[in-house]
């Protein structure tokens, strides 16, 4: 698969089929994680796969509570996504946090049929500076497996609970990063399109200065099948 390809359509998928992912699979998946950059290659993380379905049926019933958790922080005005980002429109916001419940609310109605939960662990990790490009790189190379997914936070609710269900030695320093529910995806791959373009997120040498390039629309697919590239601003 194309590096663009795979950059421009890898897209959290919630609605997973309940096969398995074959364990070649998986490791081909992590091998690829434990390439990602980290800090001094120290490579303080670790990755824990269930796929058992006792375990994952506690984590459904966790997820649930978490998620329930979640929401009502957001209707009271205190949930991490209440306010758009600058710029956008807040109707606009509201329907993709609308989307996004509905999404929410399809994976965990359907959460002990998720085929693999992902449990990244990590020690001393500077904001996620070392984790998360081997989180990035996972969800990546499923995607060229064919495999969607969804990186949560929420399980952090419960983070005693999930330590004790999956026996984390907490005594050395292990904290969960996040968890990623992984499987063959019901929905279809595509760009996302309801990005706001590179031109108003962008500056250069000072805050607010123009970048010098519009770009109108997606840069991929290639040239030939796009309608437009990109424009110099003069």
């Amino acid at each position: 698969m194309d590096i663009y390809e795979a950059l421009y359509t890898t897209r959290m998928m919630r609605r997973l089929h309940p096969d398995p992912i074959p364990l070649d699979t998986q490791a081909r998946i992590l091998d690829a994680a434990i390439r990602a950059p980290n800090g001094g290659n120290t490579q303080r993380w670790h990755f824990l796969a269930v796929d058992d379905p006792a375990l994952k049926h506690e984590f459904a019933q966790l997820f649930r509570q978490a998620r329930a958790l979640e929401y009502e922080k957001f209707s009271t005005g205190t949930g991490p996504m209440v306010a758009p980002a600058p710029g956008v429109d807040p109707a606009a916001h509201a329907e993709t946090m609308r989307r996004i419940k509905g999404s929410g609310n399809y994976l965990a109605d359907h959460f002990e049929e998720v085929p693999l939960l992902l449990f990244v662990f990590a020690i001393d990790d500077l904001g996620g500076a070392n984790i998360y490009p081997a989180i990035w790189s996972i969800l990546l190379a499923a995607r060229a497996e064919g495999v969607g997914g969804v990186m949560t936070l929420v399980l952090r609710n419960f983070e005693d609970r999930v330590n004790e269900l999956l026996g984390v030695p907490v005594e050395e320093g292990w904290e969960m990063s996040a968890m990623l529910t992984l499987g063959y995806p019901r929905g279809k791959w595509g760009v996302a399109a309801n990005r706001r373009p590179v031109q108003e997120v962008s500056s250069r040498n000072h805050w607010d200065s123009p970048f010098g390039v519009e770009v109108p629309e997606p840069l991929w697919p290639p040239d030939g099948e796009m309608t437009s590239g990109p424009t110099a601003v003069r």
